[in-house]
């Protein structure tokens, strides 16, 4: 394969005050860099467009290092190998890693991990088999210590994450399974699709009411990817001894600091029904990864478990509108963009 001398990249122009605009972003051409030794050259097929980017694109203090202006944003993507200087990978291998927002990637070969495009689409690798697959699994059944006969609710059930725990719950025993989603054809999706016993549309009324409705007899494990008013609902609806996993709050990422709304204002309730509310990061449980892809692999390949993803074609440069899309919520599973 001949290689370019140049290739387009995104950087981060600068910081947003509330909801991220397109002038946020750079499309810029740069020259394509030798490898060297113990490192790959990458051609970049197709990149995730995720809710934790909307953090680093702030400066504030956070569990990991903010975009930098003027320089180049990263996030999960997948390529082809096009020179290796790594022993063990070779030209046209396809492999995942941590350098997206570009068309070509200078990849340590330490952080490069081999897919196999024949058991699964690449797609996959960065979806429902990748980091929020695992997200969904170590937190529904670790991080909520979720057991057979638990009421499940799951908020943003048809984004990324959302669209894993609902079934690995359901598939695991769970005695009802209630899904949150900001369109009908979300709620849908969750139900005549991917088997919740019954969702919501979180737009149609208010939250604690409509859950209430879905789950007369409450609710035993949360996993929130929302946070604001669906967090305040899950801890009215908990039984005893409740248990959430605290993933997200995508509710207020775009929310400007003198706009933030308080916390759940029922937080008292945690007391008295010894709730437990945990926020986990999915790097904290490499350890399940063997058990994740097994299980998880295993259910999609006998059509037990399914997954819808939202890809944006034409290049790079669709890469911010994707973004901008899947904040917004007008993605249906996980958000990609093919270069």
């Amino acid at each position: 394969m001949t290689v370019p001398s140049t290739a387009q990249e995104i950087r981060l122009a600068s910081r947003p005050e509330g909801f991220p605009t397109l002038e946020n972003f750079e499309l810029v051409s740069v020259a394509v860099p030798e490898p060297g030794e113990g490192r790959l050259l990458v051609r970049n097929l197709i990149m995730s467009v995720d809710p934790y980017m909307r953090g680093r694109m702030s400066d504030a203090k956070s569990y990991v290092a903010p975009y930098e202006v003027g320089k180049v944003m990263e996030g999960g993507a997948i390529g082809e190998v096009v020179v290796s200087g790594v022993e063990g990978f070779a030209v046209g291998d396809k492999v995942l890693h941590g350098s997206g927002w570009r068309e070509y990637a200078v990849v340590d070969g330490a952080r490069a991990v081999k897919v196999d495009p024949e058991k699964a689409p690449l797609g996959a690798y960065l979806g429902v088999l990748g980091m929020p697959g695992l997200t969904a699994y170590a937190g529904l059944l670790e991080v909520a210590s979720f057991k057979e006969g638990d009421v499940v609710f799951v908020s943003g059930a048809a984004g990324a994450v959302g669209q894993v725990v609902g079934q690995v719950a359901k598939l695991r025993g769970a005695a009802r399974v209630i899904g949150s989603a900001g369109t009908d054809e979300k709620v849908a999706y969750l139900v005549d699709e991917l088997g919740f016993d019954a969702a919501f549309n979180y737009r149609n009324g208010p939250v604690a009411e409509q859950l209430a409705a879905a789950a007369p007899e409450g609710i035993d494990v949360f996993f929130d990817n929302v946070g604001g008013e669906h967090l305040e609902a899950a801890v009215a609806s908990f039984n005893n001894y409740g248990r959430a996993a605290l993933c997200g709050a995508i509710s207020v990422y775009n929310a400007k600091a003198s706009d933030l709304p308080p916390g759940p204002r029922n937080l008292g309730l945690a007391v008295g029904k010894r709730l437990t509310l945990r926020g986990f990061l999915v790097w904290d449980f490499d350890h399940l990864q063997e058990e994740f892809v097994r299980e998880v692999g295993g259910w999609i390949a006998e059509g037990k478990l399914r997954y819808r993803e939202t890809v944006t074609e034409g290049g790079l440069g669709k890469a911010p509108e994707a973004f901008l899309g899947m904040l917004r919520g007008d993605n249906l599973g996980k958000a990609l963009v093919r270069l």
